[in-house]
């Protein structure tokens, strides 16, 4: 059966009605901005809840150690087939139904793992909450659609902080619940909230940014996705971008209790949980970079953020004799990262808004590939050269980034403010 698919001229419809610098505010209100956030936040969390939790998990089902670390593979695995197999259906697809219908089937993912009594039906469990926890970046498509152009970085920064406030939160909920009362009612606790969170966007979200009817088939949605990469530079050049700056972000966060469990600290788990605390600082101070772009200045908020990257391993690199040199890294790491990030979306989304949800969905496949590459090679490089040689992995993650946009930035014209934008440019 045909898929529907917007066209030329119904997708200038779209940017013109509501969503124009003169459409009405009311389109997206700050409430519904922050309703976003909450869901993006929520979802992402469950991909991430695990970790802290991989022992007990073990114990409980007898699973060998080998087992127990396919747990947080096949949850990764699952939500980067999710970003290219289900997130470009929100560019065909009726997105608030499709949002709840994927909230829902998460709420049953999730019930699976909190009930599992076998390791099969718990790895099962974990690649389908993976996978369905992909419906993020369907509400980032959303929120970015329904958002005025002139306000569009703002809104893209607001829903992006929740995204990564998520994950960086996702870790110290988890210990603390399953403190409490077992692991198993971290998964309760957030199919219940899931559920909760369909219910209201499905009486919140507006019915107004739905895709339309039209002709293209799913198989062709898919290479459509490829066929994008192809032809924008654009998209190419940010994806690379995101790949290097989230395998820094994760060669930090996937290494850093290694050297706080030893000597001289010898932090217990829930103490390094607490460390992503610290990291909402930045993510949240990074805001302001969407409002940046709002004002044409994409360009000069990548190259700071950049160097705000590469600068932030330097007291990184004091870990061992210094938390408050540690406090300062992830802080200005988490403030550049999310900053490099929401650049990206607001200018990719702006290419083709009516590919809006295939746009993010592939420039998130890199992000996960830059996230994989980043905690496999920090945690091995740690076993075999310690916390410097990690810290060096992470600045050459992050220079390379800078030296690319060193040799880009001049290559194409930069995007003027986004109230006279009507698509995007190289920043």
């Amino acid at each position: 059966m045909p898929v529907p698919m917007p066209g030329n001229g119904e997708a200038v419809t779209r940017r013109t009605e509501g969503r124009s610098e003169e459409g009405p505010a009311s389109a997206l209100s700050r409430g519904v901005v922050i309703l976003f956030a909450v869901a993006c936040g929520a979802a992402v969390a469950n991909v991430y809840f695990a970790q802290p939790l991989l022992v007990t998990m073990g114990h409980d089902l007898a699973m060998s150690p080998a087992l127990v670390g396919s747990v947080v593979t096949l949850t990764h695995v699952g939500y980067g087939l999710g970003l290219f197999f289900l997130v470009p259906l929100g560019d065909v697809a009726d997105r608030r139904r499709l949002i709840v219908a994927q909230l829902l089937l998460l709420v049953v993912a999730l019930a699976v793992v909190a009930a599992a009594h076998t390791a099969a039906v718990l790895l099962a469990g974990m690649a389908a909450t993976g996978l369905l926890a992909v419906v993020t970046q369907t509400l980032v498509a959303f929120a970015a659609s329904l958002a005025p152009a002139a306000e569009r970085g703002r809104v893209v920064g607001l829903v992006t902080s929740g995204v990564v406030i998520g994950i960086l939160l996702a870790r110290t909920a988890s210990g603390l619940m399953a403190d409490l009362a077992g692991w198993r009612s971290v998964y309760l606790a957030s199919a219940s909230l899931t559920a909760l969170l369909a219910l209201v966007l499905y009486r919140v979200l507006p019915r107004h940014g739905d895709a339309p009817p039209a002709t293209l088939r799913y198989g062709q949605l898919l290479r459509s996705t490829v066929t994008l990469f192809a032809r924008e530079r654009l998209l190419r050049l940010r994806a690379l971008f995101g790949l290097l700056v989230f395998a820094a972000f994760s060669t930090l966060w996937s290494s850093v209790a290694l050297p706080l469990s030893e000597a001289p600290y010898f932090l217990p788990h829930r103490a390094i949980g607490a460390l992503g605390l610290i990291g909402v600082a930045g993510a949240l101070a990074a805001t302001v970079a969407g409002r940046l772009n709002d004002r044409g200045l994409s360009r000069r908020t990548t190259g700071i953020a950049l160097a705000l990257l590469a600068a932030s391993w330097l007291p990184l690199a004091f870990t061992r004799s210094s938390l408050w040199a540690l406090f300062a890294g992830v802080i200005l790491l988490d403030l550049a990262v999310q900053a490099v990030h929401v650049t990206n979306q607001t200018l990719i989304y702006a290419l083709h808004p009516d590919a809006g949800s295939r746009l993010i969905g592939g420039y998130m496949v890199f992000y996960s590939i830059g996230s994989a590459t980043g905690a496999i090679a920090a945690t091995s490089l740690y076993t075999v050269a310690g916390w410097g040689a990690v810290c060096a992995l992470g600045a050459a993650f992050s220079c390379l980034g800078l030296v690319l946009w060193v040799f880009t930035r001049h290559s194409t014209p930069a995007p003027p403010p986004a109230t006279k934008m009507m698509s995007g440019g190289d920043g």
